[in-house]
């Protein structure tokens, strides 16, 4: 999640997105699944006044974040035959899936804002740069907050990818940045498709979207199902937790890895993003093999410690017999092969 937005004007209702079951016509606007577990936030203006005056401690690294830097070569080097996942930072993950390389919710620029001199600043540089990326097969999106569609990003990479996955109404960011139409597929949850040897289905997920003041939930949010090489790979995006994670476990017969939401959370906005406690229980609903922890050690968006998020996680899923993942920023991760997982942010401030 991101609280900080630019303004944007009011619009009539976006032809097309009324036949979706998660559209309200009235309002133009996209809803979360009824959720009887869902906590009340606190008004937005409130929300909105403690991040601009709210006091904050231990939020910003002052050790380096670090960082294993990657190269064309190694990346070249990674077996064709088999899944990989390298950590770029926050949400941002760079794929090799069977020999083809995927990017999800890659944010390259230095500060998740409408602005460029004001917002979080990220905490430390890519594993590697834009310019040094592979050619992208494909590029999966979760929704259009700042932390997860990035201008800047795009901008380099519109002629660049081969494909674009996306929620629905989310294509319309990505032409007014300077992508191709034909190169955007949008979907609505539990819509699929397959592509370059990846089956990939739009799952719910329980947020929110916009980039400004007045657009907000004017396009869809997901999570998402990727399936290849007989491996299933789901990814979170952003979420509060809800009963639509048990739904798709048992939908797709659980996973061999889980790339799940772990940080940004606040008794203040309780239902858009999960607690560590509520992470572990929404991988024991997918049915996951892994837990790979995402969402954290790169920007500033809430006020919890930053190390807060890996460090609890840790802890609930030793007490669980959770096989856990918090790679480094710029580890490789291969799906199904096994690894020692090291709590790298110990005994840094």
């Amino acid at each position: 999640m991101l609280l900080l937005g630019g303004c944007a004007s009011t619009r009539a209702c976006e032809a097309g997105l009324s036949a979706s079951p998660q559209y309200e016509t009235e309002g133009c606007r996209f809803r979360n699944a009824v959720n009887p577990e869902a906590k009340p936030s606190q008004e937005g203006w409130r929300i909105w006044s403690r991040f601009f005056f709210g006091k904050k401690e231990g939020t910003v690294p002052v050790d380096a974040i670090p960082v294993r830097p990657l190269t064309q070569a190694q990346l070249a080097a990674l077996p064709a035959d088999a899944n990989h996942i390298v950590r770029l930072g926050h949400s941002s993950h760079l794929l090799k899936l069977q020999g083809r390389y995927w990017l999800i919710d890659p944010v390259f620029g230095e500060r998740v804002s409408p602005f460029s001199f004001m917002g979080p600043k990220r905490f430390h540089a890519p594993p590697l740069a834009l310019t040094e990326l592979p050619p992208i097969e494909g590029l999966i999106l979760s929704h259009d907050h700042y932390d997860h569609l990035d201008v800047p990003t795009i901008a380099y990479l519109k002629d660049r990818v081969q494909r674009y996955f996306v929620p629905l109404g989310v294509g319309r960011r990505l032409v007014e940045m300077g992508v191709a139409p034909e190169r955007i597929s949008e979907f609505d949850w539990w819509q699929a498709a397959t592509h370059a040897g990846v089956q990939l289905t739009a799952t719910p997920s329980q947020h929110f979207s916009g980039r400004g003041l007045w657009d907000r939930d004017s396009t869809l949010w997901s999570s998402w199902v990727l399936q290849v090489g007989g491996q299933r790979i789901f990814y979170s995006g952003d979420s509060g937790y809800f009963g639509g994670f048990a739904q798709i476990g048992a939908r797709f017969g659980g996973f061999d890895i889980a790339l799940m939401e772990n940080g940004a959370y606040d008794a203040w906005w309780p239902s858009v993003h999960m607690t560590p406690a509520e992470t572990v229980r929404a991988f024991g609903d997918l049915r996951g093999k892994t837990l790979y922890s995402v969402h954290n050690s790169t920007f500033d968006l809430a006020f919890h410690r930053w190390q807060a998020p890996l460090a609890e996680l840790a802890a609930l899923a030793q007490a669980a017999g959770i096989d856990l993942a918090t790679p480094e920023i710029g580890e490789v991760l291969t799906v199904g092969v096994p690894r020692q997982n090291r709590l790298w942010w110990e005994g840094l401030r």
